[in-house]
């Protein structure tokens, strides 16, 4: 047996003239059934429609505003029988000349500072961040702009199924987004009262999708994986939307028969039990600097196993494969290039929504100079690198933060801040700038929730920047042999890159809620520093 909700065939089934020309298709070969809500009901059904029937005569059965079932005594005939029922809807609409649906010509336009809006009206409405997938597709702009499609959406999903996970209507977006989701919220709760028997508890009121005129379709989730799904069920509906409009007009099912399947008794005893415990950073999107090595590459992995959705930028293009799949988006970016920087912000937004984390980190660490041998050039690009393109990144993400749920700015600065080292004037001085850019930062930003926190990590020997090269003029300047200088501190603990990942995602977490302008030593103890 198989079972599809293919867009075609119940796209004709939600129209006035559906039954009928479902009829028409298929002849004497199909079972037409009346919509009846899945589970037992249906198969108490089925049982009666069929205690007589001689299922040789039959190649499947349409349940309709639900989909098609295909049958036969092995997988692949029931698979091509499937095949062939599908393709005779499509026929159809062919001959309608309907099935190529119109595309948008003129792209979308692009206003992603109003969909880090929307994601959090839509974010406050739910209770939790989430992200915001954009679909702007030529496909969906098209819907967007249709001059009935959009509200016949309001009717009713592609099939009752589909409401479990888009809710039984998108919000459209007409102009102040807070205003919108609130609108959607109302009515979204007058339609449970209307159906609720009194016994049911009121699911959250947050749309699961919206469209947003001429700029595509937005879907919503506190996953990557539920706004994913969302974003699939989306896409087919607009089509069956619009294959419905221009066959008469979407009749999806009354909305009773739609809460029905919403309010199941198992949604409804899942949502009393409570569900499981979702990971500290779900919903929220993160963006670190320096992501292919070191302590970035460990920042940009914690912080996704935390829950976050990650933006990874590096100079090193291997980033862009370290950082795939759904909830991570990999970026070669020169740090030092505002232009790249801001496209790298802007690709950020428009993937995931928004921005509630960065973490700001990527940095050179030049060899050992005396001020007396130290050359313009190595003095210039430590400037640039570790404190100039800081201040850029600040500038391109800061509109962004303020606008996203508890948000978080997180410092890689040094030990060498509070306790240089002889012959790192050049490195001392930009992450010292860096650090009073962040002093600054945290003033400017705490009145708009924005947390700006700095961490100085020491003797992280599994970073990039400590070369062997590197390690041996650092401990000769100490007096030490490279064994003593890579143990010289006061716990004689060992730091790792992973070490300052995890207090990195502490302070972009709940633990640092209350806490802005601090600078966290993550060293082992320095005697110099304490």
């Amino acid at each position: 047996v198989d079972h599809t909700h293919a867009d075609a065939v119940v796209a004709i089934s939600n129209t006035p003239d559906g039954e009928a020309a479902i009829r028409r298709i298929y002849g004497d070969r199909v079972l037409v059934v009346p919509y009846v809500m899945p589970g037992f009901v249906l198969a108490r059904t089925i049982h009666e429609l069929t205690r007589n029937l001689d299922w040789s005569r039959y190649e499947g059965m349409v349940l309709l505003h639900h989909g098609v079932f295909t049958f036969a005594d092995d997988a692949h005939t029931s698979y091509e029988r499937m095949i062939r029922l599908v393709g005779e809807a499509e026929a159809y609409l062919r001959d309608k000349g309907i099935f190529e649906l119109p595309v948008s010509p003129e792209p979308a336009r692009e206003d992603l500072l109003t969909l880090a809006r929307l994601r959090r009206a839509v974010g406050r409405q739910l209770g939790a961040p989430v992200l915001a997938r954009l679909n702007a597709s030529p496909e969906a702009v098209s819907f967007s702009r249709h001059a009935s499609a959009p509200e016949a959406a309001r009717r009713g999903p592609v099939t009752p199924d589909h409401a479990i996970q888009t809710k039984p209507f998108p919000l459209l977006v007409h102009g102040d987004v807070e205003q919108d989701v609130e609108g959607f919220a109302g009515a979204y709760r007058d339609y449970f009262v209307r159906h609720t028997d009194g016994h049911l508890t009121c699911l959250d009121t947050a749309p699961r999708w919206a469209v947003w005129p001429d700029h595509g379709v937005v879907a919503f989730g506190t996953t990557a994986k539920r706004a994913g799904i969302v974003t699939d069920i989306a896409r087919h509906t607009l089509r069956a939307v619009q294959w419905g409009e221009a066959l008469g007009g979407w009749t999806a099912l009354p909305e009773a028969d739609l809460f029905a399947v919403e309010y199941w008794e198992l949604e409804q005893a899942k949502l009393k039990l409570g569900g499981s415990k979702p990971a500290p950073l779900e919903g929220k999107i993160a963006l670190v600097t320096g992501a292919a090595s070191g302590i970035g590459r460990a920042c940009a992995e914690r912080l996704r196993a935390q829950g976050a959705a990650v933006v990874a930028l590096d100079l090193n293009a291997k980033v862009e494969t370290l950082f795939t799949g759904a909830d991570a988006l990999g970026v070669t970016c020169d740090v030092t290039d505002r232009g790249a920087l801001e496209a790298a912000v802007a690709a950020a937004v428009r993937t995931f929504g928004g921005l509630d984390i960065l973490v700001t980190n990527a940095g050179i660490f030049p060899g050992g100079k005396a001020i007396a041998e130290l050359d313009d050039a190595t003095w210039n690009q430590s400037l640039e690198v570790n404190l100039t393109s800081h201040l850029a990144l600040l500038r391109a993400c800061v509109p962004y933060l303020e606008l996203g749920f508890d948000p978080a700015i997180v410092v890689i600065a040094s030990k060498n801040v509070p306790a240089p080292g002889p012959g790192q004037a050049a490195y001392s001085a930009a992450k010292a700038g860096l650090t009073q850019l962040a002093r600054v930062a945290a003033l400017e930003l705490g009145p708009k929730g924005v947390r700006v926190n700095v961490l100085h990590p020491n003797a992280v020997f599994d970073t990039g920047i400590w070369s062997e090269d590197v390690l041996a003029d650092r401990a000769r300047r100490y007096g030490m042999s490279v064994e003593q200088y890579k143990a010289n501190n006061v716990l004689g603990v060992s730091i790792t890159a992973r070490d300052v990942a995890e207090m990195a995602c502490a302070m972009a977490g709940p633990l640092f809620a209350k806490t802005t302008g601090a600078q966290v030593p993550i060293d082992g103890g320095n005697e110099r520093v304490i």
